[in-house]
């Protein structure tokens, strides 16, 4: 585990942002976080510092949406590379939109188990976590790997982590400015934190 000689990759989900409160699903869109959001961005980083002490990461990944790299900075990380490979979900054509308003037209749609017309499927976004992975594992061997990003897209990472299919994201909830430690004990790969408030 972090703190007993191994080390172990960090997923911080963006501060709050008013789609994030209203259940809008938000991709591409680049909107800013709230005053609520900045403070939790910033409670973030402290945290951090208490689970994985203060030493440099050997690796910062953000997403290019503001709301990620806000975080970062108010996380007191420097990133090391902007990518598009941890961007939250395409929704396509359900952007902006709620669930109960995509239900409206769609009975019993979820992002987990049914398309988003000009979007990713549930396998688009398990591809990018899986490629995420295995740009992340060797500088794993330098020290822990930090990522800011996104709900979606870090659940399927979690269960990309854990080998399971990228609908089983469905069962890992994170929650904005949560923290969660993916690790490995003995070479199985496993949850040490989930969510950990910031």
């Amino acid at each position: 585990m972090a703190g007993e000689g191994s080390t172990a990759l960090y997923l911080l989900r963006h501060g709050q942002t008013e789609w994030s409160e209203s259940g809008q699903h938000t991709g591409f869109t680049d909107i800013p976080l709230t005053q609520a959001g900045e403070r939790a961005a910033a409670a973030a980083g402290r945290r951090l510092v208490e689970l994985r002490g203060d030493t440099a990461p050997a690796l910062v990944l953000s997403s290019p949406r503001q709301r990620a790299l806000r975080t970062a900075e108010l996380a007191g990380l420097s990133v090391t590379e902007v990518t598009e490979e941890i961007a939250e979900w395409d929704y396509g054509e359900y952007e902006g939109l709620t669930t109960p308003q995509i239900r409206e037209t769609v009975p019993g749609w979820t992002v987990w188990t049914h398309p988003c017309p000009g979007g990713e499927t549930a396998d688009d976004v398990g591809a990018r976590a899986r490629a995420v992975i295995g740009k992340v594992s060797s500088a794993l061997a330098d020290g822990d790997v930090v990522l800011v990003g996104h709900g979606h897209f870090g659940r399927v990472l979690v269960a990309s982590w854990l080998g399971l299919p990228p609908a089983s994201g469905v069962h890992f909830g994170l929650s904005a400015a949560g923290i969660s430690v993916l690790g490995d004990e003995r070479g199985v790969a496993q949850v040490r934190r989930l969510n950990v408030p910031s």
